[in-house]
């Protein structure tokens, strides 16, 4: 057993957060860090199953208040709206006020700092980062088991890669502006999610529209380069952005067509270690789905990201995983995710010694 992870359940989402922090209690060394990071994921700012409640928010607070006085900053960038609409409408604005040495920060509009990706070429593409989402010395992620659109989960780290990538059209103070192109985007994806089953799940379609979302002016779109550079991508970006420590708060997680459009499944349960892969790779585990489905899970756990065996991961807290293991409904373009799979992906790889060949 190389790593340890946290799993409880219970009646209410604050304490399973704060049992799951405390049953590796010893495991996290946050002291001494000049400023912690707290990261939701408020992809969306109008549907809270689709967001990280602020009582999973505020149960790290109280924890992160009990170990140190250093200065939290809970971040956050959203997609397609305004960052500050969803501070507002989740309860977040009050942070400041409910405790000392706290404060929010939009990333897409922080400091910019430059990263590199592939595009779909798998040539250098050119990111814009949130410098708080890089350098801040101690960062949490806080974030709901969802299914994905894209990469079949989104969990821990991909809350943090892209989170922390900054959406140009979503900075500054233009409310009317973000929010009318993200309802459109919004009801674009709605209206794809209407198409006939066989059309929608088309590998074809799904990389046209993979392609067509990385043309907007945003960094996190452009990340969306087709599936295998989506999957190498969170792969490349994970040493810059990983959290040190990862709370899954699955009280309520989603299933279907998420990240924005799927179904809620009550599970009470919250996650939490100081491995990130460990964590996302017990959720997915959890949620039915085996690593090497998941292209960007699959490569870090090759590179030694992280401990990715079920045998090396040691699950403590007050249930066991087959009491709470269920197979997620899986999103409608499930059959196309599943062809991350790339000869030239590898080459890649091999050439920039990231991986065994």
């Amino acid at each position: 057993m190389t790593s340890i992870v946290s799993l409880v359940q219970g009646d209410q989402r604050f304490d399973n957060v704060t049992a799951a922090l405390d049953e590796i209690y010893d495991e996290i060394h946050m002291e001494g860090s000049s400023r912690i990071l707290v990261k939701p994921n408020l992809v969306t700012g109008d549907r809270q199953l689709a967001a990280t409640h602020v009582d999973a928010v505020r149960a790290v607070i109280e924890w992160i208040r009990r170990r140190t006085d250093a200065p939290v900053l809970v971040g956050e960038g959203t997609a397609m709206a305004s960052t500050w609409e969803a501070f507002e409408n989740y309860g977040y604005t009050s942070l400041p006020r409910e405790y000392s040495a706290v404060s929010l920060l939009d990333f897409n509009a922080d400091d910019m700092v430059e990263v590199w990706a592939y595009n779909w070429r798998l040539r250098p593409l050119r990111l814009q980062a949130s410098r708080a989402a890089l350098e801040t010395p101690f960062r949490i992620s806080v974030a709901p088991p969802k299914t994905h659109d894209t990469v079949l989960v989104t969990l821990g780290l991909k809350n943090m890669v892209m989170g922390g990538l900054v959406s140009q059209f979503c900075a500054g103070n233009g409310k009317a502006s973000k929010k009318g192109l993200g309802s459109t985007l919004l009801s674009a994806e709605h209206l794809y999610n209407l198409l006939p089953h066989a059309v929608r799940t088309s590998l074809a379609l799904v990389t046209l529209k993979e392609l067509a979302t990385s043309l907007l002016p945003s960094s996190k779109a452009s990340m969306h380069q087709g599936l295998p550079a989506m999957h190498l991508n969170l792969f490349k970006l994970a040493p810059l952005f990983f959290p040190h420590l990862s709370i899954l708060d699955g009280f309520e997680a989603m299933e279907g067509n998420g990240p924005t459009d799927g179904d809620s499944v009550p599970w009470s349960i919250a996650l939490a270690g100081t491995d990130w892969l460990s964590v996302d790779v017990t959720a997915a585990r959890l949620m039915g789905f085996p690593v090497e489905e998941i292209g960007y899970l699959q490569y870090s756990a090759e590179a030694d990201y992280g401990v990715a065996n079920p045998d090396e991961i040691g699950i403590v807290g007050n249930v066991a995983i087959q009491d709470v293991r269920r197979n997620f409904k899986r999103h409608a373009i499930e059959r196309a995710q599943l062809h991350w799979h790339s000869a030239r992906v590898r080459q890649q790889l091999a050439v920039a010694n990231g991986l065994k060949e």
